[in-house]
């Protein structure tokens, strides 16, 4: 991160007036979290999971809350609680309280479902994988989305299984599941999500020329760093935080190649 490239970023910024913030896996990792970054990285945190050799890619499939739901409420419901007991780092404050300060204010457009945002303080947040706080049947009966609510699993850390009773549907009584965009999911309900990305829309058609502050998001699923560049291509008002893969194309933005939270400080902590 260099001296020119903050000059960059804080010039964007002062001539503000709402901001965009796109994240990725990587806003969370000063918080605490873990960002699965391939095999050897899901393995880290996960432990267990390395002696079952099991990826992340494999067990963020559907399919097991049909055929092992204890080995899918294992995983999730280990998540939901790690999620639920971890606080915003200081960065999304920062980002908070600058983007409160201008004319159309702050939105949100993460591929993260750890809620970490709505914890911050954010109002408007568009989630594209949808939320580990929120729960949808399996098969599923209807178009229901509920709270995940109160929800405690007991799960058995040595092999990162969950004991029964797990989650089940209100409607149906058949196995609940996250409202989660898993990896060849053709059940995820979206109509969460959708609502959540019109208002989003709503917004940037009122606020045409916010700056957008890219965090923590890389090439590997590249949701959000498609839709950081969309928004911000008419203006060349993107600033890319990513400690590994910050470069933008030239006249579309600045690149700052450091963690989440250094950066957000060095930008917006005087």
């Amino acid at each position: 991160m260099t001296g020119d490239g903050l000059a960059e970023a804080a010039e964007l910024l002062a001539g503000a007036s709402a901001l965009l913030v796109c994240a990725g896996a990587g806003m969370g990792v000063d918080s605490g979290l873990p960002d699965f970054r391939g095999d050897e990285g899901f393995w880290r945190a996960y432990p267990p999971y390395a002696r079952l050799g099991l990826s992340f890619a494999e067990l963020a499939d559907p399919r097991h809350f049909a055929e092992d739901p204890e080995l899918a409420w294992g995983f999730y419901g280990h998540r939901l609680d790690l999620y639920r007991r971890t606080a915003p780092h200081a960065g999304f404050g920062l980002l908070l309280r600058f983007g409160s300060r201008l004319p159309g204010g702050a939105a949100v457009f993460t591929s993260n479902v750890d809620g970490q945002f709505q914890a911050a303080g954010f109002g408007l947040v568009a989630e594209a994988h949808g939320s580990i706080h929120h729960l949808q049947c399996t098969i599923p009966c209807g178009p229901a989305i509920w709270p995940a609510g109160e929800l405690s699993l007991e799960i058995d850390e040595s092999t990162m299984r969950a004991r029964p009773p797990l989650p089940s549907c209100p409607d149906c009584g058949a196995a609940a599941r996250p409202n989660i965009l898993m990896f060849g999911d053709f059940d995820w309900l979206p109509e969460r999500t959708d609502a959540q990305m019109r208002a989003l829309d709503e917004w940037r058609r009122a606020n045409r020329r916010a700056v957008v502050v890219e965090v923590g998001a890389g090439r590997a699923v590249p949701t959000v760093r498609r839709y950081a560049e969309l928004a911000s291509a008419a203006t060349g008002a993107l600033i890319r935080i990513n400690p590994r893969e910050a470069e933008v194309r030239h006249g579309r933005g600045v690149s700052l190649p450091s963690a989440a939270l250094p950066a957000l400080t060095a930008l917006l902590g005087g």
